[in-house]
């Protein structure tokens, strides 16, 4: 069985993050990570393995050449192999590119099975799983909070909590799935799991080698896009409200002003 998992390497959530002049993230700005809603995509695909099921663990990403450090971090937490597709014109992408370059590293490959995380934490659009199965023709069973595969029933199940009900939902493989960050919390890489990742086969892509012309992709085939960004304001000084035995009214009118009560 072959798992595809798809991660991305996204700007730190908890860094200071900005634009650049065209509208697109300034990647430069800060440091990256491995995506943190996609360690819970990563843990579940080890986990499957770890079920015994016989099964391939590969870790795909699309980004700039640092965009391999997201792969060598999922390598060290487990799995056999990954691809990097890294090309100068896929750079401002939309959801719509970004899922034709996954789906044709994809079926290069070959699949059994496909592993998103819920969502990306920069661009938290969370369509990436769904349009990628609807390219690759397979089903799409979305925000799960549990998963299990059957290899002898050629099926995927898992659980979705919705707001007013648990949905159990079902699936025939090949499949792309996606799971939330209740699925399971994701292991910590180990010194063993760092070293032995740095000896795991990497292969770069290209569009070329997955037969995309550069018009698909990139700012001038986007069907998005960023028209004006601006800063976050600086946080303003908090009121004071000094408790002279009238401090509960003084609580509440400030509430009430800024329409809490």
């Amino acid at each position: 069985m072959k798992i595809v998992v798809c991660v991305k390497h996204v700007p730190d959530a908890t860094a200071d993050r900005a634009f650049t002049e065209d509208g697109t993230t300034d990647r430069d700005a800060v440091d990256s990570v491995l995506s943190e809603l996609d360690e819970y995509a990563v843990e579940q695909a080890l986990r499957i393995t770890e079920s015994g099921v016989d099964a391939e663990v590969t870790y795909l990403t699309v980004g700039p050449d640092d965009a391999k450090d997201a792969l060598r971090k999922a390598l060290a937490m487990g799995g056999d192999s990954a691809i990097h597709v890294s090309d100068e014109d896929i750079r401002g992408s939309d959801a719509a590119a970004t899922t034709l370059v996954l789906a044709r590293a994809i079926e290069r490959h070959g699949f059994d099975l496909v592993v998103c995380g819920m969502a990306s934490t920069d661009g938290s659009m969370g369509v990436v799983p769904a349009m990628l199965a609807e390219r690759l023709g397979v089903p799409a069973v979305t925000h799960l909070d549990e998963l299990a595969v059957s290899v002898e029933d050629g099926s995927v199940t898992g659980r979705r909590e919705g707001e007013s009900a648990t949905v159990r939902i079902q699936g025939t493989l090949p499949a792309v799935v996606s799971v939330t960050d209740r699925s399971g919390d994701a292991r910590y890489p180990s010194f063993k799991g760092i070293m032995a990742a740095k000896k795991k086969p990497l292969e770069t892509l290209d569009l070329a080698d997955l037969d995309i012309e550069p018009k698909w992709t990139g700012p001038s085939a986007a069907r998005s896009a960023v028209d004006t960004a601006a800063k976050r304001p600086p946080r303003s000084k908090g009121e004071i409200v000094v408790d002279e035995g009238a401090g509960g009214v003084g609580l509440a009118a400030f509430l009430t002003t800024k329409k809490f009560v």
